[in-house]
């Protein structure tokens, strides 16, 4: 019998925009704590963090990436277009190729996923082979805002439409231990004095809520991420509050964490053991 290893643990990034940052705070306390990363499925903003670090990029150069950003970087990345979306994506994802240096997903030093949505027929579209600046650029593609992306004869727009907390998937992957990062809290706000606009984007909000309580459900354990109600997907200037965010939300599940994995450690040992007593 082969001698009990340690528990895999897996990372379900939450798509959200520029409130993802936080996913870069999440995973600088995992490594400054020692806690291996063994899969990362991501979504959205999720799969662009989650596949810059499954190619070898560090907390530190991401973090960098995101203190960089201002108004005039994310203009220089508007490529207008006028059918299916206000946005074509190619510069976009000349950006991310720069800096996953045109690896492929399965050259990753991490196991990877991005999660897409077919707009055709609803359904999870699982991308964890070819281009890894491909799939994230996938991901990501926000309708309306993005033009979708064709792979396989599929259209494919934003994971989060169907998945926006990844934790089967990720789990499906081969993780014993699934740490999720949600980021997908719906605010109240006793001021809120709805127009058109705030009706329609509130009430995509409180599905994806809803949508990502259930994806939560089975994790392990869940990073609940607070960035407040006045932060918008396309908000990725002034980055370091979000970081930080996720670092203080990561900071504070870290107790159980280190409880589950000792818990599973200790299970497995066990087992070893009683088999060699017979």
């Amino acid at each position: 019998m082969e001698k009990p290893k340690r528990p895999k643990i897996g990372l379900a990034l939450g798509s959200g925009g520029s409130k993802g940052l936080a996913h870069i705070g999440v995973i600088k306390v995992l490594e400054e704590n020692n806690i291996p990363i063994d899969f990362i499925a991501g979504v959205s903003i999720g799969a662009m963090v989650g596949g810059f670090y499954a190619t070898g990029l560090s907390v530190k150069k991401m973090e960098e990436i995101a203190l960089e950003t201002n108004w005039r970087r994310m203009f220089s990345l508007v490529d207008p277009h006028l059918k299916q979306g206000l946005i074509t994506g190619e510069k976009v994802k000349t950006f991310i190729d720069g800096y996953v240096n045109g690896k492929k997903i399965e050259d990753c030093k991490i196991p990877f996923v991005a999660v897409a949505t077919d707009l055709k027929t609803g359904e999870i579209v699982l991308l964890n082979k070819g281009a890894m600046a491909q799939a994230i650029r996938a991901s990501i593609s926000i309708p309306l805002v993005f033009k979708p992306v064709e792979i396989d004869s599929r259209t494919l727009a934003d994971g989060g439409l169907s998945a926006p907390v990844p934790v089967e998937i990720v789990r499906a992957m081969g993780a014993d231990i699934v740490i999720a990062i949600n980021l997908d809290r719906h605010y109240h706000n006793e001021k809120w004095k709805p127009g058109w606009y705030d009706i329609a984007n509130n009430s995509l909000n409180i599905l994806r809520h809803h949508l990502a309580l259930s994806n939560v459900s089975t994790a392990d354990i869940v990073i609940n991420i607070d960035v407040g109600p006045n932060n918008y997907w396309y908000q990725f200037i002034n980055g370091q509050d979000k970081i930080l965010t996720g670092e203080k939300a990561a900071k504070e599940i870290l107790p159980r964490l280190q409880e589950i994995i000792y818990q599973k450690s200790k299970s497995g040992l066990k087992k070893y053991l009683e088999f060699f007593k017979g």
